[in-house]
């Protein structure tokens, strides 16, 4: 039995719409299975890459002020993980793609597929962000985990476009 989800059935329709493919005799023909097998093929632009990185620098810059204001106050930082750090993003791209995401090329369902990535690679993020947190010379500030959890989250976004 398939499903019907309306909201990204929408997208996918907007964004063949929008991209000059033909779009689906009816809703009703965009089940669940279309919309798993639009959102897995889904490829990454250079265009919305370099958002993400644009997103992403916002994020360590919004940390290291963060930091900076907390140590002015004499507040120690609570532990920040990778984790924090892809929900962190995932919220930002939320926002960015409900505010202005039609306007600067972003499609609907891109936040769908950034947490499938993130949550398909998180353990590799994970495990890279641990080591080179333990080895290099600083500590792991929300900054810096935030930089190095980004750096591996577009590498594996880049690797995997290579793939494809």
């Amino acid at each position: 039995m398939t499903t019907f989800v309306p909201s990204c059935a929408d997208a996918i329709i907007e964004n063949l719409r929008i991209s000059g493919q033909p779009k689906p005799q009816s809703r009703r023909s965009c089940s669940g299975r279309t919309v798993a097998a639009t959102l897995s093929s889904m490829r990454l632009s250079g265009h919305i890459i370099g958002l993400l990185k644009e997103y992403m620098q916002d994020l360590v810059e919004q940390a290291r002020q963060e930091s900076q204001a907390q140590e002015a106050f004499g507040f120690s930082a609570p532990p920040y993980q990778p984790d924090h750090a892809i929900a962190d993003l995932l919220a930002i791209l939320d926002d960015r793609i409900e505010s202005e995401g039609v306007q600067v090329g972003l499609p609907i369902e891109f936040l769908h597929e950034m947490w499938r990535r993130c949550n398909e690679a998180r353990s590799d993020i994970t495990d890279r962000v641990w080591l080179e947190t333990n080895i290099g010379p600083a500590g792991p500030s929300k900054a810096r985990v935030r930089e190095l959890t980004y750096a591996a989250i577009i590498d594996q976004l880049e690797e995997s476009a290579s793939d494809e």
